[in-house]
């Protein structure tokens, strides 16, 4: 069973990755702000440039870098560039914030166990990029968001925490998916710190935070 440690002497390192509007990135930086929080966002990575991210980090004064795929020779070449891109600044903790490309095998061999993701639906229910959509379309009463460690399937890590939202009678894809993800942004920025402040364990499919 893998321990992750309490990062000691807090604040944990946090890259996070992005590829649109970085709403859940602005809700780490807000938290980090907070002494007590416990984590300190490092560098903000995107696979494409010009995007709101990185002017949240700009504005926080957080370095970040943008690392295409189409710059690379192949999908395991930009993987690896990845993987030292984010190894440079020592992170502690990865997060997938909205990021829009799978990692590979090079950066699940150095930060496997270690990188956590946010989807919106309640996994292993409805997994890919239509999630609100798809949980429309089959009439379910209840979705949510899941807070997941990667691995090297779709949505399909270990899962850290899930949050319940109802899905209302007048809802569509929009509606839905904007009030599932003001509830991810609680539930990333609650869960990252529990991590980084209780260390956590991985059991097969089962993560615990704390002792």
């Amino acid at each position: 069973m893998p321990w992750f440690e309490p990062v000691s002497p807090l604040p944990a390192r946090l890259v996070v990755l992005v590829s649109g509007s970085g709403s859940n990135l602005q809700a780490l930086l807000d938290a980090s702000r907070i002494r007590s929080y416990g984590a300190k966002v490092v560098a903000v990575g995107a696979d494409r440039g010009h995007i709101p991210a990185l002017q949240r980090a700009s504005d926080a004064a957080v370095p970040s870098f943008v690392l295409p795929v189409a710059d690379c020779a192949d999908r395991a070449a930009w993987d690896s560039a990845l993987t030292e891109r984010v190894a440079s600044y020592r992170p502690d903790l990865v997060v997938l914030a909205g990021f829009l490309k799978l990692t590979g095998a090079a950066f699940l061999a150095r930060f496997g166990g270690r990188t956590v993701n946010t989807h919106p639906a309640l996994l292993p229910a409805f997994p890919g990029i239509r999630a609100p959509a798809d949980a429309l379309r089959h009439g379910v009463r209840v979705t949510g968001a899941t807070l997941f460690v990667i691995d090297t399937g779709v949505d399909t890590g270990p899962i850290v925490a899930q949050r319940a939202v109802d899905v209302e009678d007048d809802d569509d894809e929009q509606s839905l998916h904007e009030r599932i993800k003001k509830v991810e942004r609680g539930m990333l920025v609650e869960t990252v710190g529990q991590m980084v402040r209780e260390g956590y364990s991985i059991d097969g499919r089962r993560v615990r935070i704390g002792r």
